[in-house]
């Protein structure tokens, strides 16, 4: 509940503080005097934009604050969600600046505007004209009866498996999208993979080709080189061989008579088997160097693929030809292979969706459980309200597709002729009839869960007389289970109030400003009094106001 509101510096507000008792309590003023400045002032702590404009001229700055009893909301998650200290009462508090900067607080930790609001929204619920537009809502509705059937529990499960069920679809069409898509390259990688494939590449091919490419190039000329190198060493004319014969002969005889060059003789001779072993290999090597058109032509054929090979794949090396080859098989590999994953997935989301449908099943049972409730209480309000001959009733209709609130969808049908068909509220019922449906709806889901507290914003306007008193009557028996708040310009609901606060504007050194004061029972007489006769107070006025006041 709202424990008290410090207003300074808003708009005709130099300083004000309104505090608030639990059950029911009304505000009254004259047109002007500044109701609305409050309910203004209010909306900032709840999270409503706000500029500097709204700053009272010559101040630096306004805030507002707010004292909240919130023991009864069970917002702990909240407050830990968001890393705040969590008090039973707890103070919400709000700065605007001439600047236009904005500071927020919840419990004197600075927190983001987003924040507020949802913290507000469990607090603070204003219900004026403007809020009757909830009605043409079919979630509102739903909200409603999901409200009034206690489904919170079986709601949250179904949530919580359609949320997997959602999940387990996405992954399902993003693979089948992905192998749809796979697919139509399949044909263009398996072209690639088998066209490298049938290339039977193989490690060092490439070096090893382009060698015997030389040699095959050359081998005229390599082989002629070999034969006259031969030649030299063991030809028969210009052999080295046949004088380094005669000096080893030579060297023989030396060393008899003259032991020291022994040595030399030996290495000679050392000289003369090396080069025999050279010119044996020389000849075998230009034996086996043939002039081959045919062989060339293979390995011309063959290098020239591999270049094409290079070419086509933008790659440098034979090596790196062969990386690709192997990653196209794996990637055909993969793509053959969603078969498999799309029909263990399709397994899984039916799995899902069998989960989403026993629970979703469940829900609709329980909801249609409270139909007759809901529509005795509303009708049986909205008698009392003077709509004597009302019909209100509850449809459900089955949508095509699950969502996260299950699969039905409710309007709420109104007729206040029994003999006219009900149709959907929103589109039938007047502002009136609206307000006081959206009043009946509130009295019942006061008596189903804590709410917070209620601000009831002229939503009287354009009823009286026994209406009137039905309706005070309704907020007075809500004000038993919860704080309700009610701006009102009707003396028979502010004579039902618990506590009367009055509105009023003064002028303090030629500036005018709007403050509030909680009235006395004989200042409410007299306030009463005004409103049933107007300016001018008759004894009648102050009869009847004092009759209210003792109904109320």
């Amino acid at each position: 509940m709202l424990y008290s509101l410090y207003i300074e510096n808003y708009i005709l507000i130099e300083r004000l503080k309104i505090d608030f008792d639990e059950g029911f309590s009304v505000i009254t003023g004259e047109t002007g005097a500044g109701k609305s400045i409050i309910l203004g002032a209010l909306g900032l702590i709840l999270g409503q934009r706000a500029d500097s404009k709204v700053i009272r001229d010559g101040a630096a700055k306004c805030v507002v604050e707010g004292s909240f009893s919130i023991a009864a909301y069970d917002l702990h998650a909240f407050f830990e969600s968001n890393e705040l200290e969590y008090e039973d009462v707890t103070l919400i508090r709000r700065e605007i600046y001439a600047s236009g900067k904005s500071r927020s607080f919840i419990n004197d930790s600075p927190v983001g505007l987003q924040q507020l609001k949802e913290l507000g929204e469990k607090l603070i619920d204003i219900h004026s004209q403007h809020q009757n537009l909830l009605l043409q809502h079919s979630a509102f509705q739903l909200n409603v009866v999901d409200t009034v059937a206690q489904t919170a529990s079986l709601l949250s499960q179904y949530q919580q498996s359609f949320t997997a069920y959602q999940e387990k679809r996405k992954q399902l069409a993003d693979l089948r999208h992905l192998a749809q898509k796979k697919q139509a390259d399949r044909d263009y990688l398996h072209f690639q993979w088998k066209q490298l494939d049938e290339a039977n590449l193989q490690e060092n091919e490439q070096e090893l080709l382009e060698q015997e490419l030389e040699m095959l190039q050359h081998a005229e000329e390599i082989k002629g080189y070999l034969h006259r190198t031969y030649d030299i060493i063991e030809g028969q004319d210009t052999s080295v061989l046949s004088p380094l014969q005669e000096a080893i002969v030579a060297m023989r005889h030396a060393s008899q008579v003259y032991p020291a060059v022994g040595e030399l003789q030996q290495r000679i001779e050392t000289v003369a088997i090396e080069l025999k072993d050279i010119a044996g290999e020389l000849n075998k090597q230009q034996l086996s160097v043939e002039v081959e058109p045919e062989r060339t032509e293979q390995v011309k054929l063959r290098l020239d693929e591999i270049y094409m090979l290079e070419q086509k794949h933008r790659l440098s090396s034979l090596p790196l030809l062969i990386v690709l080859r192997d990653q196209l098989a794996e990637q055909l590999q993969r793509i053959d292979a969603f078969d498999d994953d799309i029909a263990l997935l399709e397994k899984e989301t039916t799995s899902f969706l069998k989960e989403v449908e026993a629970f979703g099943e469940r829900l609709t049972i329980a909801r249609k459980k409270s139909f007759p409730l809901i529509a005795k209480h509303v009708e049986t309000q909205l008698r009392q309200l003077g709509m004597k001959h009302v019909v209100f009733q509850l449809d459900r209709q089955q949508q095509s597709e699950w969502t996260l609130m299950g699969r039905d969808e409710i309007q709420f049908l109104f007729s206040s002729n029994a003999q006219v068909k009900p149709q959907p509220v929103a589109q039938i019922a007047s502002g009136g009839e609206i307000s006081r449906v959206m009043l009946s709806i509130k009295s019942l889901i006061a008596h189903t869960k804590s709410l917070p507290t209620i601000i009831f914003d002229e939503i009287d306007m354009g009823i009286s007389g026994e209406v009137a008193n039905a309706m005070s009557i309704i907020m007075k028996q809500l004000g038993e289970v919860m704080q309700v708040i009610s701006i009102t310009h009707l003396p028979q609901i502010a004579a039902r109030g618990t506590q009367h606060y009055r509105v009023f504007k003064s002028t303090q050194r030629g500036v005018s400003e709007t403050t509030i004061q909680r009235l006395s029972d004989e200042e409410r007489i007299s306030e009463i009094s005004a409103m049933l006769s107007g300016a001018t107070v008759t004894q009648a006025a102050i009869d009847n106001a004092k009759q209210l006041l003792a109904g109320g």
